[in-house]
């Protein structure tokens, strides 16, 4: 079997099999055909021709490339993950990925935002929300306030529909990784922003896009209502993507000082934190965040030793 031809086999039986989200299987698909051109290049275009030498030489390349540790990680589980499923299959005689190694990647402490600056934050868009009557902004204030109160991966809070809020219990169920449900709460603030959002600037976002492909004539028949049960919606009337919502937390989070990533996830990071900080349980925690392993949830337990830590320095005479 060709190697390409293997690597979209494997990448369906991830997807199918194993429930790997769009996104994890993307990254796989572009380490594995990086991977095939380098093959290719030295003369190994069948599956069978997959060797650890080979690997290692494709990981030096990176390495000489200049990418990151992390990304070298993650290029190894990938090529490992492959030639794994190539060994089961019986398309290579055995498996050479098992001896495959990478450096450890670095693993940086995700930032955390202190608790009064995320308050007026939230506070300010709340105001904003409710001062101007701006449809755009209920939502924002909305989002904002759910990804803080529920520790929601960006992927999960876009794909919420409708069905899957409870109002009355202020809880919202939500598709994770693996394909893996859980049901997790949300606080009186985000409950009031939700309220806010979905009792009248949903439904004038949606008017607005339809008034606008009227008056455009384009778009294709019925293309807003595919995504109407979509709990947050764009301008355009359809299910909100993943890169609307960098935007929105990017730009939120820039008016706050610190350093480290500005995505979503930094919401999801600080979320998690405020709960430990708070005395809440480790596994608790992990239930909430719906993580497999307990130890990716212990990362959280590092940052508040972290923080524990700088206030011994800053604050100790003899630190």
């Amino acid at each position: 079997m060709r190697l390409d031809a293997a690597i979209d086999d494997y990448l369906g039986h991830v997807r199918a099999e194993r429930g790997y989200s769009e996104h994890t299987v993307a990254a796989y698909r572009s380490d594995l055909v990086d991977l095939a051109g380098f093959a290719e290049s030295h003369g190994a275009v069948e599956a069978g021709d997959l060797d650890l030498a080979l690997l290692r030489d494709w990981l030096w390349a990176a390495t000489e490339r200049g990418l990151a540790r992390s990304s070298i990680a993650r290029r190894a589980a990938s090529a490992r993950g492959l030639t794994a499923w190539l060994a089961r299959r019986g398309e290579l005689p055995a498996d050479p990925g098992v001896r495959l190694r990478a450096p450890r990647a670095q693993r940086a402490l995700p930032r955390v935002v202190a608790a009064p600056a995320l308050g007026d934050a939230l506070a300010a868009l709340e105001t904003r929300a409710v001062e101007t009557g701006d449809p755009i902004a209920a939502r924002d204030s909305a989002i904002a306030e759910l990804l803080y109160a529920s520790a929601l991966r960006v992927s999960e809070l876009v794909g919420i529909d409708r069905d899957r809020l409870d109002r009355r219990r202020r809880t919202v169920r939500v598709l994770g990784k693996g394909s893996k449900e859980r049901v997790v709460p949300y606080g009186a603030p985000a409950a009031r922003a939700l309220d806010r959002y979905l009792d009248v600037a949903r439904a004038e976002i949606l008017a607005a896009a339809d008034e606008r492909r009227a008056a455009a004539r384009a778009g294709a028949p019925g293309s807003a209502g595919a995504s109407t049960e979509a709990v947050f919606v764009g301008v355009r009337g359809g299910r909100m993507g993943t890169r609307s919502v960098y935007r929105l937390v990017a730009g939120l989070l820039a008016e706050i000082p610190g350093t480290g990533p500005s995505g979503p996830h930094a919401f999801r990071h600080t979320a998690a934190t405020h709960l430990l900080d708070g005395g809440a349980d480790l596994r608790a925690v992990q239930e909430f965040l719906g993580h497999a392993s307990l130890g990716t949830t212990q990362i959280y337990t590092h940052v508040s030793a972290e923080r524990l830590k700088e206030s011994y320095r800053t604050a100790h005479p003899r630190a």
